[in-house]
């Protein structure tokens, strides 16, 4: 960690843990947030790492116990599969390092409390990156809700999916690296629906399973006030990839891709009836999105914060719950122990 003249001039190295694909994208956007730098990637192959940094800079690192004890990295960004998150994040945590470690952080929710445990052990950062939560018009429609002009939210629908060829050697394949649909996709539509309703009442949910593998899953619940939601998530077709939130006196509807929106739109069945307006951030969104939350946990760490209040241990910890229920129903484990 380096410094100029004050706190808002704290800069950081960041490490990446795993360069796969969804790492690519995530330097592009570190790219573009102040004060935030490559340091240094790590992955058990050499090559891949100096390929890596190659692409977008910082040392290459031929293990991940390297890139943890990096002087240089101040934040370690975990990105390998999912199965590996606890133990990578683990010893990121053990070496010193804040973590923002993928979502989700862990196959189940005793094992993320044990996480999390461990942080306050070693009075570290952790978060999850759960970047959809640090989108700026996410915040800006959960602000909108209640007010008397759009109304409270009684009905959420949400989509995410794409056809994944079935190959069992493919990560998104694997069930020993924690392939699942809920854990893949499913999640955003089920953070979703948490963040703009609140904790479930009742859950219920039906799936397509091959080969151990949650692959085509529909989930209905119930919410406080009255509100339901129906969230669909596939690796098995094309499927729309929008939201919709709707009130007792309009609809949000977000376009594809729903989960980094960049705008959103509100129709009114007030007078005048079927008015149209757009929705836009009141704060840029960086790059695809993965910016904002690269922005939030420097942001955290400037300001001595243990936790980012955009994505709280609460949130992450209420989700895996939610999300082990469902398991338990499908009769998918996606823990390891």
């Amino acid at each position: 960690m380096s410094t100029s003249n004050g706190p808002s001039d704290v800069s950081f190295g960041w490490g990446i843990l795993g360069p796969g694909r969804i790492a690519e994208k995530f330097c592009a956007d570190l790219a573009l947030v102040p004060g935030a730098r490559l340091a240094a990637v790590g992955s058990r192959s050499s090559e891949r790492a100096e390929a890596f940094s190659a692409r977008h800079g910082g040392r290459a690192h031929a293990s991940y116990a390297a890139l943890v004890e990096d002087p240089e990295v101040d934040i370690v960004y975990v990105a390998s599969p999912h199965s590996l998150h606890f133990s990578h994040a683990a010893m990121a945590l053990e070496a010193g390092k804040a973590v923002l470690c993928e979502k989700p952080l862990t196959l189940d929710v005793e094992a993320a409390k044990a996480l999390f445990e461990l942080a306050d052990r070693h009075s570290g950062f952790l978060m999850e990156a759960m970047w959809m939560t640090c989108n700026p018009l996410i915040h800006k429609v959960r602000r909108l809700l209640g007010q008397e002009s759009y109304g409270s939210p009684k009905q959420v629908h949400a989509d995410l999916g794409f056809v994944a060829a079935h190959d069992p050697a493919d990560r998104l394949w694997d069930s020993q690296l924690g392939a699942s649909v809920l854990l893949d996709m499913g999640i955003y539509p089920l953070t979703f629906a948490h963040l703009l309703l609140g904790p479930p009442q009742s859950l219920a949910a039906s799936a397509h399973v091959v080969d151990g593998v949650d692959a085509n899953l529909a989930i209905s619940g119930s919410y406080p006030n009255g509100a339901v939601a129906a969230l669909t998530s596939s690796m098995t077709c094309q499927s729309p990839r929008t939201a919709s939130v709707s009130t007792e006196i309009g609809r949000f509807d977000f376009a594809r891709n729903f989960h980094r929106p960049t705008s959103v739109q509100w129709t009114s069945y007030w007078e005048p009836e079927g008015q149209t307006t757009t929705i836009v951030a009141d704060e840029p969104i960086i790059g695809l999105g993965y910016g904002n939350e690269i922005a939030e946990i420097q942001r955290c760490l400037r300001a001595g914060l243990r936790e980012s209040p955009l994505v709280p241990r609460a949130q992450t910890i209420a989700v895996l719950e939610q999300m082990d229920l469902i398991g338990s129903q499908l009769g998918v484990s996606h823990s390891k122990t």
